[in-house]
């Protein structure tokens, strides 16, 4: 008598190449999805080039190397009017960044504080701090960059009667001039051999310290630090440490000397700065409280006081929730700045604007912004998310 198996055989194995396949099925639909949008793309692009040889438009890059032919009123680098347009974009690129750094800095300072501000005992601080969330957070940010403007321009005295807050500091309708810092060449020499060192430094954080790890042994911190505290006084007892400013001076008509930024640029940096903090503190504010509440009365049963727990225990942990979001702050911020164009700010739009007047390459110019625009979006996320990555629980 034949005895029956307990398991039935098993099924024979689909091959990966047959339809039954569910994984070969999702290849085929993704290699049908990826030809339809490149098909398309082709067609998008084929009909426009079509469309522009018909109607005799030229089409090509090769115009970046034309004499720009327009002045900008401000930039971070030389430029002429006979420089080539790669170089004007050069120019408005800079300045965009610069809004951009300048104005993530600010609303890092401003909106933490808020945030912070607004889970206050004090009645008067947590109500101020409340009444600026929902005034700049519920008005337009070009109607903010107006604004501070037409406060500027209008509210500011002339050069003969300018605001000096602090010595060396004049604020005017022509905007701020204030003192900046003589360059020689020995600066060269101390930067470099800050860099030197800090190269050492991370140099020993990413061989030496894993080489330590594995033997068990504690590794020496003091190194790193040695090395970069070691070369930059070696640079400056070596070629000296000049240190000169360039203080500005008022004169009858205007004022010479020291730095001085925009009106157009003090209005657009401090618009974006303020509008963007009050949502930069709604997600400090609610990164904080996110943390159980068990966290601040095991904090206090310590003997900490408020400010301790906040610093030591509220924020560390608070922060893993705080970056994401305010990640996407920042990149608001970056993308907002091109409405500086409205008040006539020379950043990447308006030099992109003038350049498409002037050649006519409407294509070839927005193509180049949005690619910069893009540029400086992935670095800014690609930033923040190492950042978080940093910042994130480890389980051992």
């Amino acid at each position: 008598m034949n005895s029956v198996p307990d398991h039935p055989p098993p099924a024979p194995a689909t091959r990966a190449w047959s339809w039954r396949s569910r994984s070969f099925r999702g290849l085929v639909w993704q290699a049908l999805t990826i030809s339809l949008l490149l098909g398309l793309a082709w067609f998008l692009i084929h009909n426009l080039l079509e469309n522009m040889r018909v109607r005799g438009i030229q089409s090509g890059f090769g115009f970046f190397s034309q004499p720009t032919g327009f002045a900008i009123g401000e930039s971070l680098i030389a430029f002429d009017s006979q420089d080539p347009l790669s170089r004007a974009f050069l120019v408005g690129f800079l300045n965009t960044l610069r809004v951009a750094l300048l104005g993530i800095l600010f609303t890092t300072v401003v909106g933490v504080t808020v945030g912070i501000g607004r889970l206050s005992r004090n009645f008067l601080l947590r109500t101020l701090c409340t009444g600026y969330v929902e005034l700049f957070r519920n008005v337009p940010v070009l109607l903010q960059i107006l604004i501070w403007y037409f406060v500027i321009t209008d509210w500011f005295p002339e050069v003969s009667d300018a605001i000096q807050p602090v010595h060396g500091v004049f604020l005017t309708k022509s905007g701020m001039s204030f003192p900046v810092p003589v360059f020689h060449a020995t600066h060269a020499w101390i930067a470099a051999g800050f860099a030197v060192g800090l190269a050492l430094a991370f140099l020993w954080r990413a061989v030496a310290r894993r080489a330590f790890e594995r033997t068990g042994l504690r590794p020496p911190v003091f190194w790193p630090m040695t090395a970069l505290i070691t070369l930059v006084p070696l640079a400056c007892a070596a070629f000296g440490t000049p240190i000169e400013l360039d203080f500005p001076e008022r004169l009858d008509a205007a004022i010479a000397g020291g730095g001085t930024v925009t009106p157009e640029f003090l209005a657009v940096t401090i618009g974006l700065s303020i509008y963007t903090a009050a949502f930069v503190a709604e997600v400090v504010r609610s990164g904080i409280q996110s943390v159980p509440w068990g966290q601040t009365e095991a904090a206090h049963s310590l003997g900490l006081a408020r400010g301790l727990t906040l610093r030591l225990v509220l924020l560390p942990q608070a922060v893993r929730v705080i970056i994401p979001p305010l990640t996407n702050q920042y990149l608001n911020l970056t993308k907002n700045s091109s409405l500086a164009v409205a008040i006539g700010y020379p950043d990447l739009i308006s030099i992109s604007n003038t350049t498409l007047n002037q050649t006519g390459r409407a294509v070839e110019c927005i193509a180049v912004a949005m690619a910069i625009y893009l540029a400086l979006s992935l670095a800014t996320a690609a930033l923040m998310n190492w950042y978080n990555a940093r910042a994130a629980i480890r389980e051992r």
